[in-house]
């Protein structure tokens, strides 16, 4: 099949992988992974949790969070700086640690990108019926669920230009509102300089430790540009930087958004810790509500190009294993024309759906979901983000690269994320990681059984076909091959 393109369009040339080759800009590639970031939704939801944690220091919660995730970055673009493939941190690993620790990272990263979606679609369907509540209409939740995850699908599955460009767009605009509201809100309070958080009144080491595991969730899915390995242009370059600058900015956002959120709230008749729409309330404080009501639109938006943002990555990573002999085949074709892995955005389009639904009409609020979603979305982040860093010195010992700056960067970036990982699954007895409350301190082992399940499937696969480890590991291999000559 044809298509003609306009001159200011990269024609639709296949890569190895089947994909459009080459066809986005450094914007675009950087929209993927602030896309997952979703930095909008912390201003105007996550902020109020990080805050009852680490109170007057959580802008230094978020500050040290930005460090450790650069510490990970780095990590990762040892190796994105060198090779690149729709497999993203997967393949990198296969070629640093082999190919159990690939199909870990994998599985991970699946249920990642998966579960943030799914979270993302819960947020979705919650501002979107607070919003349509306000103008008389009421909707089912399912209906805004079909609603999210079907315009992701077709975007997702139309276009890859298409689908960056929509995040681009939306994000911007998300963004562009907040910070509007955050410059009215500080003159609102004379541009003052609040001491309390800079000298961290009351806040304490705990607190900011606390503050920080919250604070990591907020920056998870920064690494995803690496799955566009094939279809960013000039991507040893335009994915590290997309990596690294969307670490920074965000957290530069979140940063200057929470200090301004805390000075906000400062004398107010309400507490940022007991506030679920915090930016509403400051809105209307300052006097302008109609400017809340925008954000709220912006964060509708916001949410639905994560779950966009999500299905991408997501699909990608099973279009590869598919192509390596895992997965049925048919996950690892691309459409003729679209040159989208179209059956593999299906299937998680699919599950981004059918997930939520299933637990909706279980009876579990919405709200209540979007939190288990996320807290098990973080689980999958977690063991990748640690997986990459003990790969990267491994991979350029390999190359005979490895300087002692690489391992200590790679053992920042490990100890680093200890901090989210006992936040998560809590030490029994401890008042600072206290183990948390049911169901989600059932997360952690379901989220070993799934791993098992995974590597069970491997393991099968290996027995069945036993080159099935050597043909992965030789078409990694390709992939580095292939941009030897570049480095």
């Amino acid at each position: 099949m044809t298509a003609d393109f306009p001159i200011n369009e990269c024609p639709i040339n296949q890569s190895v992988h089947g994909l459009k080759k080459e066809c986005l800009s450094y914007g675009e590639v950087l929209a993927q992974s602030v896309s997952v970031i979703a930095p909008t939704t912390v201003p105007a939801a996550v902020l109020s949790f990080a805050y009852g944690a680490a109170g007057m220091g959580t802008w230094l919660s978020f500050l040290l969070a930005m460090i450790g995730l650069l510490f990970v970055g780095i990590n990762v673009n040892q190796f994105a700086r060198r090779s690149a493939s729709p497999g993203s941190l997967y393949s990198y690993i296969v070629k640093g640690l082999g190919p159990t620790a690939g199909i870990l990272c994998a599985l991970g990263l699946v249920l990642a990108y998966l579960f943030t979606g799914m979270s993302t679609l819960c947020g979705f369907a919650i501002f979107g019926q607070t919003l349509l509540g306000h103008l008389g209409i009421h909707t089912h939740t399912l209906t805004l669920f079909v609603v999210g995850v079907g315009t992701a699908w077709y975007v997702a599955s139309k276009d890859i230009q298409l689908s960056a460009k929509l995040m681009l767009l939306l994000e911007a605009v998300s963004i562009a509102l907040i910070l509007t509201l955050g410059i009215i809100i500080w003159a609102h309070k004379g541009f003052a300089i609040d001491v309390s958080q800079l000298t961290l009144k009351g806040a304490t080491p705990g607190g900011i430790t606390m503050g920080i595991v919250l604070a990591v969730f907020g920056f998870s899915g920064f690494e995803s540009a690496t799955t566009l390995g094939d279809e960013a242009q000039q991507p040893l370059k335009t994915i590290p930087k997309a990596v690294k600058q969307s670490t920074i900015w965000a957290g530069l956002f979140f940063i200057v958004m929470t200090y301004i959120e805390v000075l906000g709230f400062s004398g107010a008749s309400a507490d940022l810790a007991q506030t679920e729409a915090p930016l509403d309330f400051l809105a209307h404080q300052a006097g302008v509500d109609f400017l809340g009501f925008l954000i709220s639109i912006g964060a509708l938006l916001s949410f639905f190009v994560c779950t966009l943002g999500c299905i991408n990555p997501a699909a990608r990573v099973l279009f590869l294993l598919a192509r390596h002999g895992l997965f049925h085949q048919s996950l690892g074709t691309t459409h003729a024309a679209n040159l989208t892995p179209d059956t593999a955005i299906g299937l998680v389009s699919l599950l981004t759906f059918l997930v939520p639904a299933a637990v909706h009409l279980f009876g579990v609020s919405t709200f209540a979901s979007q939190g288990y979603f996320g807290t098990i979305c973080t689980l999958g982040f977690l063991l990748v983000y640690v997986l990459v860093s003990i790969a990267a010195p491994v991979y350029l010992y390999r190359l005979r690269k490895l300087r002692p700056l690489d391992v200590l960067f790679s053992l920042l970036a490990v100890g680093f994320m200890l901090l989210p990982i006992l936040g998560t699954i809590g030490i029994p007895g401890s008042t600072m990681f206290p183990v948390p409350e049911a169901p989600v301190s059932t997360f952690p082992y379901l989220f070993l059984l799934y791993l098992a399940v995974g590597c069970g499937w491997f393991f099968y696969q290996r027995v069945r076909s036993p080159r099935m480890a050597s043909r992965m590991q030789q078409a990694v291999e390709e992939i580095h091959v292939r941009y030897s000559d570049v480095n």
